[in-house]
């Protein structure tokens, strides 16, 4: 408890290099119990979160307009549950994006009611 990557406040985003490029399945998201918890609580939870990719640098990627922003794609929007299962995975939609990524971005919109900060215990992607 306690050793995660935490960030200020309710929202925050990480982007996640990849040590190859992977056609990405899923992701799966895990926090600490209740149970393991010093305060008993787990409101410093992710609860609303989306997972983005860039088309630059991939084949057939596109520049947004202006040239200086990168274009990016939703792949799935999703919910942690702090009542369910410490280790939640969530499916992609690359069905859209039938390639490879080699970073995936990950956008927590909201925890679990922690105004301080949230905090993610462990993040992994799955994919080929």
């Amino acid at each position: 408890p306690g050793n995660c990557w935490a960030f200020k406040g309710h929202q925050g985003q990480v982007v996640i290099r990849l040590p190859a490029r992977v056609y990405l399945t899923a992701i799966t998201v895990q926090h600490i119990t209740k149970d393991a918890s010093p305060s008993g609580t787990i409101n410093s939870a992710p609860k609303d979160i989306a997972v983005f990719v860039s088309l630059l640098g991939t084949s057939g990627g596109a520049l947004a307009l202006g040239g200086d922003r990168e274009e990016e794609t939703l792949l799935g929007m999703f919910s942690y549950n702090v009542e369910k299962d410490p280790m939640q995975t969530f499916p992609l939609k690359n069905m859209l994006l039938p390639r490879a990524f080699s970073q995936v971005k990950l956008i927590v919109k909201s925890n679990w009611g922690n105004p301080c900060y949230t905090c993610i215990y462990h993040v992994k992607v799955h994919g080929k």
